[in-house]
């Protein structure tokens, strides 16, 4: 879907005069970042990523805010209307803001200050396709059943699907409450595949480890014996998908396989 992984940042700084203006910024990236330094008006922020147009109702476009984002509200704007979805000043450090590329644009409006110089609104976003999004959240912008366990037909498939899937054991589990997330941190036996580095060789031994997040009303806690850790990158960041441990995993491959049902070849061993 274009190219991805890039960051476009746009700056403006406002003068007294323009303080009415509404700026257009068109972004052609599949992900990225934007910031607004010293906001005043408002900006039109267009996502016209490098693909058919008759492809964009497939798309959902996912926004993060910066977690000192300041100085101007963020709404969805369709056809005049105007529905707030990020309010000036709101903390929430891992808050996500998703909705369907035909729902309409973003729209930042900037918010009276008596200071404008210590001001900076930014936020990443992603376009991703409607069955991908589904998986991380709602168009609410929560996270859909992020604690349910997956069916044996679930598990195969994130197999051949998710951006990381590693045979590992949870070293230990960090929970930010702040945040409301779980930090799992991963030794790996087995590196079946990962599309970003999350995932390292580490020290001399030449172990592999990792960190991946989930929710921490799932209430993961260290344990012995091995998983099949799947998931999807998130801005950045890995998100825990479906993590069977490892001798189920196993039985339900072979079954699959001796059926000739298994979507795609994995070595399970």
């Amino acid at each position: 879907m274009g190219s991805r992984g890039c960051s476009e940042p746009w700056g403006f700084t406002a003068h007294p005069s323009h303080r009415k203006d509404v700026e257009q910024v068109y972004l052609r990236c599949s992900e990225g970042s934007i910031e607004w330094m010293y906001p005043t008006g408002a900006l039109i922020v267009n996502l016209r990523p490098n693909i058919s147009p008759a492809s964009y109702k497939h798309l959902t476009v996912c926004i993060k805010p910066f977690k000192d984002s300041a100085g101007a509200n963020i709404y969805l704007e369709k056809t005049g209307e105007l529905k707030l979805l990020v309010r000036d000043g709101e903390r929430s450090p891992s808050r996500v803001y998703c909705f369907g590329y035909d729902q309409g644009g973003l729209f930042v409006e900037a918010t009276p200050q008596q200071d404008i110089s210590r001001k900076i609104t930014g936020f990443q976003y992603e376009l991703m396709s409607k069955g991908i999004a589904a998986d991380l959240h709602t168009a609410s912008g929560e996270f859909w059943a992020p604690c349910r366990p997956c069916s044996d037909t679930e598990v195969l498939l994130a197999v051949c699907t998710s951006d990381f899937v590693i045979r590992g054991s949870i070293q230990n589990v960090t929970n930010e409450a702040e945040e409301q997330e779980s930090i799992i941190h991963v030794g790996v036996n087995k590196l079946y595949r990962q599309k970003s580095k999350v995932f390292q060789l580490t020290g001399e031994s030449g172990n592999w480890r990792g960190q991946i997040k989930t929710l921490l009303e799932c209430g993961v806690k260290p344990g012995d014996g091995d998983f099949l850790f799947t998931g999807r990158m998130h801005f950045g960041e890995a998100r825990l998908g479906c993590a069977p441990r490892f001798k189920d995993f196993q039985r339900m491959y072979k079954e699959a396989k001796d059926k000739g049902l298994n979507p795609c070849e994995i070595g399970p061993d």
